[in-house]
């Protein structure tokens, strides 16, 4: 090439501003900045990526792309009012677990918290699986497909309501109840709305904190609010629930009178303090000073465990009760309490020729104590029996000696043994009421279960396998067991079990005593 020669630049090509399709008339050109902004208002399933040589468009198959270019069509309008088939799904999920049959009648407050709380679950699931989808590359969804699957779960939810009404009105016909009226459904539809959507908000508020920190900050923040949880708030708050529990076992209930007769733990003859015997305790000893010898040690009557045995074995001997025919220990409940129903049925079943020891070992109820203190009961029960029963062989005659416990007390009483063979060895008889799933030795023992009680139901195998109810008394419909779902209404309806009438759920009455066998 010559020095002579004219090189001409090159004029710098534009591009034409872009065009888009509209329903409403000819294309028309958009700046690159409304551009952008159009497609972050669509949602993800209606954005396509960019491809080397083509330019990003939108059609007709897209109706949420449609709306977008014009707002206003009809069509398009419902595409986006109807929800993704993911939210339809999870919330008639949702729904229809917490309408399956449960085991005890609901008010409509109880339903509304399990729906509500079923439905934020279910919807937080499918957000969980809509985000890994997108990671994955799979953000495909078929729009055409939202209402039909809408209509079908609107229709199934309405006859799992109808379903749902007959078989509450089933419940409460056999416990001696009202039917619900008219407006149950409507309290129940409003508070599940208002739970599933204050706890909607949280997630959402969640995420916006997330968004705006970002992943870093946030698992630090998170980190760290969960040691603080951890190291000051869980401590302080089983402080305070220990500390509440405390002073409700000692204030002195005016109306509960101190026994005056010397069969009885608490009295001037006694012992054992009347303060130190607890709220329930109180309670036990009290009351007509006929029948059964009464014997109570409560948490307060002694500094340890083996004191208190040893106070109890005293306060037994004290009170004549190992002259008595006839020798019960009734292992308490997690907060000291024993079943007036089964004191007035041992009364009869034995003609007043009883003596009853209960020990204390804890403040709280039996929930908490059956989650955080279960050995305290084993314990405590073990050692007072084996006290009991050596100080009776001792005796040229010795009385009968049994063994009663409801709920955690017939856990507790129940560990006492090895196995039924020991059991059967070394009582009389004994019995349990509305024991915990497959927690009690058998054997000879009388067992009373309803099977209107979830106690009696729930383990965690109730996921996945049916409960045993050999020997439960049938006192209501039973639902048929499902996988999962009757995990969650079973576990839904231990926060009511004592609310049934006597003789259903976890209430049992005098046949506590009266259905001990002779020796």
């Amino acid at each position: 090439m010559s020095d002579s020669t004219t090189i001409t630049p090159r004029a710098p090509r534009t591009t034409a501003p872009e065009a888009t399709a509209s329903c409403a008339g000819p294309s028309t050109a958009r700046p690159a900045s409304e551009k952008q902004r159009t497609d972050r208002s669509l949602p993800h399933s209606s954005r396509r990526p960019a491809t080397p040589g083509r330019r990003p468009t939108t059609g007709p198959s897209d109706p949420a792309s449609l709306t977008a270019a014009t707002p206003g069509a009809p069509a398009n309008a419902t595409a986006l009012r109807v929800p993704h088939i993911g939210t339809t799904l999870a919330i008639g999920t949702a729904v229809l677990i917490s309408l399956a049959p449960g085991l005890l009648p609901r008010t409509p407050m109880a339903q509304a918290v399990l729906t509500g709380l079923l439905v934020a679950i279910m919807l937080g699931i499918t957000g969980i699986g809509r985000f890994v989808l997108r990671k994955c590359g799979v953000t495909r969804e078929r729009p055409r497909w939202r209402m039909p699957v809408l209509g079908v779960t609107a229709l199934l939810i309405v006859g799992a309501a109808f379903h749902a009404g007959h078989w509450q009105n089933r419940l409460r016909a056999a416990m001696g109840t009202e039917a619900i009226g008219p407006d149950y459904w409507l309290w129940c539809t409003l508070g599940a709305t208002m739970i599933a959507g204050v706890l909607y908000a949280l997630a959402r508020g969640i995420g916006w904190v997330v968004r705006t920190l970002g992943r870093t900050r946030t698992l630090a923040v998170a980190v760290a609010a969960s040691a603080v949880l951890a190291l000051v708030g869980v401590p302080s708050i089983v402080d305070w629930r220990r500390g509440s529990y405390a002073t409700a076992n000692a204030t002195i209930d005016p109306t509960v009178p101190r026994p005056v007769s010397a069969t009885r733990s608490g009295s001037a003859d006694s012992a054992v303090s009347w303060p130190s015997l607890g709220a329930e305790g109180r309670k036990f000893v009290s009351g007509t000073p006929l029948g059964p010898v009464r014997v109570y040690v409560g948490l307060e009557s002694a500094p340890d465990l083996e004191s208190r045995v040893a106070l109890a074995v005293q306060e037994l001997e004290r009170s004549g009760g190992l002259r008595r025919s006839h020798v019960v220990i009734a292992v308490p409940t997690g907060s000291g309490w024993i079943d007036a129903n089964a004191i007035e049925g041992l009364d009869e079943r034995f003609h007043g020729d009883v003596a009853l020891v209960g020990l204390q070992y804890s403040y709280a109820p039996s929930w908490a104590t059956f989650v955080f203190g279960r050995e305290a009961a084993v314990e405590s029960a073990r050692a007072l029996f084996t006290a009991v029963e050596e100080r009776i062989a001792t005796l040229e005659t010795p009385p009968h000696l049994h063994v009663y416990g409801q709920s955690l007390g017939a856990l507790g009483g129940s560990a006492i043994f090895a196995d039924a063979a020991e059991q059967d060895r070394r009582t009389c008889s004994v019995l349990w009421a509305g024991p915990p799933a497959g927690a009690v030795h058998r054997g000879g023992a009388t067992v009373l279960a309803n099977t209107s009680d979830p106690v009696v139901h729930w383990s965690p195998s109730l996921l996945w396998r049916a409960p045993d109810l050999d020997g439960a008394r049938v006192d209501a419909p039973v639902p048929g067991w499902l996988p999962v779902v009757s995990f969650v209404q079973t576990t839904a309806d231990l926060l009511a079990a004592l609310d049934a009438p006597p003789g259903h759920g976890h209430r049992y009455g005098a046949d506590q005593g009266t259905a001990l066998p002779d020796c």
